[in-house]
């Protein structure tokens, strides 16, 4: 079992900048983001396999980064440029296989942490 704890989220203002962290109790092949807004489907963000293989949703290709440290078991998702429409609670999650986290049938959530932007 693998617990994922995030941290970095909060109130920004339109065209600023926030880093999510994530950090899980053991290794895990890959790491992600997704994230869900109000009456919305939960959504892909950004994804990382151990190799930095990446995936980003459309929506936030250019202006977000997604990272990890191996050593630490932590994925870091930077955020540059925020708009009003990337308000939504953002999941950390993890799997054996960014193929399936992708799909969002990663076996490991966590609890979210509520990002902002205020326009």
């Amino acid at each position: 079992q693998v617990q994922l704890v995030e941290s970095g989220g909060g109130l920004v203002q339109t065209g600023g900048s926030l880093r999510l962290s994530c950090a899980a109790s053991g290794f895990i092949s890959a790491m992600g983001w997704y994230r869900q807004a109000p009456a919305k489907r939960r959504e892909l963000v950004a994804s990382i396999s151990t190799t930095r293989s990446t995936n980003y949703a459309d929506s936030v290709k250019g202006r977000s980064t997604i990272s990890r440290d191996n050593a630490k078991n932590t994925v870091y998702l930077q955020m540059n440029s925020l708009k009003p429409e990337d308000t939504a609670v953002y999941y950390c999650a993890a799997d054996r296989s960014q193929f399936r986290l992708n799909r969002g049938q990663a076996d490991y959530w966590g609890q979210g942490t509520q990002v902002t932007v205020s326009s």
